[in-house]
């Protein structure tokens, strides 16, 4: 599921890093006449229509659900500043339509490392659990995007992912069953934009596996939401099931993951133990950017 980028094409993307445009937005979107002028640009770099269609493969398949696209080389030539989040959101556009649920935060919202926060969290130093981001939202972005700035500089910290949907067809029909209730919750929810309405319970199935569903699963719910035994069982069976099929890797400089949310749930491994002294330009960095599938720039129905 890693994509390297043919040496022309790298060239060819290093200089239209300084070609393209800063974006604009319509709204929380990506505006469409920032994704034509950039389509326009990559459609002249060799060999970036079968990259494009390589990376589109992979995100749709059945046996997949997710991409690395290694941009290392890129990184180094760019640094990974301006021009290489233009590149990256231009790339990013190919699949979906780039946008920004969180009012607070840019299009491309910072994930560093605070040793104060919650170990558990993002930006925390610890195990962060499998899950879905925006969970209990009606609509979740379709894709999530983290960009690799800075590796944990003491190794630590891989991506782990794990397909959810094949996790669930092992579990026992009982516990589908009790999936399938709308009897779960997770999380707080304001000041979003274009994710629907706040889906508070909500059903870890939340549709079937041959359509647009997703399994909404994080592994918070297991402790922070009250569940009744039938529905805590189910959601540990559901739980051991992912951590089975997981798989992991370290994301380097430029590389960037790109997750179907209908298919897969993610997480991280605890950073390098000896964090407090890292420097804190120095520690773990990460960019996220979300995509919108369908073509629609306006407000997410209810």
């Amino acid at each position: 599921m890693f994509i390297d980028l043919p040496s022309e094409l790298e060239e060819a993307l290093i200089d239209l890093g300084s070609v393209l445009p800063a974006w604009s937005m319509e709204g929380t979107f990506l505006a469409d006449s920032t994704s034509e002028r950039y389509r326009t640009e990559l459609a002249s770099a060799p060999l970036f229509e079968e990259t494009a269609g390589t990376l589109l493969r992979m995100l749709a398949a059945a046996s997949g659900g997710y991409a690395v696209v290694r941009l290392g080389n890129i990184a180094q030539a760019l640094g990974t500043g301006a021009r290489f989040l233009r590149l990256a959101t231009a790339i990013l556009a190919e699949v979906a339509i780039p946008f920004q649920p969180f009012q607070r935060w840019p299009l491309w919202k910072e994930l560093g490392t605070n040793l104060n926060a919650n170990p558990r969290l993002s930006t925390g130093t610890g195990y962060n659990a499998f899950h879905m981001d925006l969970v209990n939202a009606t609509q979740p972005p379709d894709y999530t995007t983290l960009l690799c700035v800075r590796p944990d500089p003491l190794g630590g910290g891989p991506s782990i992912l794990s397909d959810a949907r094949a996790a669930v067809s092992r579990l026992t029909p009982s516990s589908r069953a009790a999936l399938a209730d709308v009897a779960f919750k997770y999380g707080s929810f304001f000041e979003l934009s274009d994710v629907g309405e706040e889906y508070k319970p909500f059903p870890v199935l939340d549709g079937e596996p041959a359509d647009r569903g997703f399994v909404r699963f994080t592994a918070k719910m297991l402790t922070e939401s009250g569940l009744d035994e039938e529905h805590a069982h189910a959601a540990r069976e559901l739980a051991d099931q992912i951590v089975a099929g997981q798989v992991s890797f370290t994301l380097q400089r430029g590389d960037f993951l790109i997750v179907n949310q209908h298919r897969y749930v993610h997480g991280r491994e605890p950073l390098g133990a000896g964090q407090h002294d890292v420097a804190p330009e120095d520690r773990r960095l990460l960019l996220q950017l979300f995509l919108r599938d369908g073509g629609t720039t306006g407000p997410i129905a209810s």
